[in-house]
């Protein structure tokens, strides 16, 4: 059989079939490609391979040119993961040839590739950087059930929460505002750069019934948290989760993460991705008090000779010192630099 490679052109739709999309996620599909090129104009290339008519191999790359952040192509751009499924070696070796030619054509530093294998260890001229895993939760209608798999010190904060007073709104643009608001906030709190309201509003837009706003309110009516979830196939991803620091030690992020669930699991999802954390950060702390299968995240690099691993996280020193200088910027400030800065870090 031979296999055929084709590169789509830039307004022809992808006609992928279900079982590649499901794992390249909801960031292979031409919604979220349109969307980020919608508010961020980067130019993104999709190949595909075909064996006797068949889609076997699907590959989405975005290219991002940034003065501090560098040249590069990088799959599933401002989501964890996606954008690159195969149904076997063959057509995986064909799409990464094309991902080094492409790369090479362009004169970008490196190739990242970002997916979820059972094996991530990658073949020769590609470099896997193992610092980020997912965590998968699988949902049931009885999640009386799935609260009896917690520890009892997790069952308890959550009990907790419940008794606080806070408030869950989930919609669409009408909570737009709100989440803004609270994601800008907690962002600056944290020491992160975050994207402009217009990146949240397009994406609503671009996704539709796909994607759901959360917000959480305290008991005073004021803002204490904000989440972001998309859903795709039988699974709901939670892209952003954050809650204002006033409202940590009230169990707020566990009322959040409960409400979700529970809201989730009754639509009947069977899997909650609960999102991408730095293996032995804090967050992951947290997520894995949900008891979720943690997978290792295939972060695959294609480097231009002489070019050295990329470091575009909070490991990396140059940016704890970057993240407690952001802390102490005024808001202001933060709301204008934010989005020049997060656009380079796809």
């Amino acid at each position: 059989m031979s296999i055929i490679l084709r590169q789509l052109t830039p307004n022809e739709p992808a006609n992928w079939p279900a079982a590649l999309t499901d794992p390249a996620t909801f960031t292979a599909l031409d919604t979220w490609s349109n969307f980020v090129r919608s508010v961020y104009q980067f130019p993104i290339y999709r190949f595909e391979t075909e064996v006797e008519g068949q889609v076997t191999g699907l590959l989405a790359l975005t290219h991002i040119r940034h003065p501090l952040f560098g040249n590069y192509l990088v799959t599933s751009p401002f989501g964890s993961y996606g954008g690159f499924a195969y149904a076997d070696e063959t057509s995986r070796d064909v799409l990464l040839a094309a991902a080094q030619q492409i790369a090479t054509d362009l004169r970008t530093d490196y190739v990242n590739l970002r997916f979820l294998t059972s094996d991530p260890t990658p073949p020769a001229g590609w470099v896997q950087h193992p610092i980020y895993c997912t965590y998968l939760l699988d949902l049931t209608a009885d999640t009386e059930s799935l609260l009896r798999t917690f520890s009892s010190d997790h069952r308890n904060h959550i009990r907790k929460s419940l008794k606080k007073g806070f408030q869950i709104r989930f919609g669409g643009v009408e909570l737009l505002d709100d989440t803004y608001q609270a994601l800008a906030r907690s962002m600056h709190e944290l020491g992160s750069p975050y994207h402009a309201k217009l990146y949240l509003q397009r994406m609503a837009e671009f996704l539709g019934e796909r994607l759901e706003f959360v917000v959480l309110y305290a008991p005073n009516s004021n803002l204490a948290g904000a989440g972001v979830f998309i859903q795709h196939g039988h699974t709901v991803t939670n892209l952003h989760a954050n809650i204002l620091r006033a409202y940590r030690t009230d169990y707020a992020g566990e009322f959040l993460y409960w409400k979700v669930i529970e809201r989730y699991a009754q639509r009947g999802f069977k899997v909650y991705d609960i999102g991408r954390s730095l293996v032995g950060s804090g967050n992951e702390t947290f997520k894995m008090k949900w008891r979720p299968r943690r997978q290792a995240l295939a972060y695959w690099y294609a480097l231009k000779p002489g070019t050295p691993l990329p470091a575009l996280n909070q490991k990396n020193p140059k940016f704890q010192l970057a993240i407690a200088a952001w802390k102490r910027l005024p808001a202001p400030i933060v709301r204008i630099l934010g989005p020049f800065l997060i656009r380079g870090l796809a």
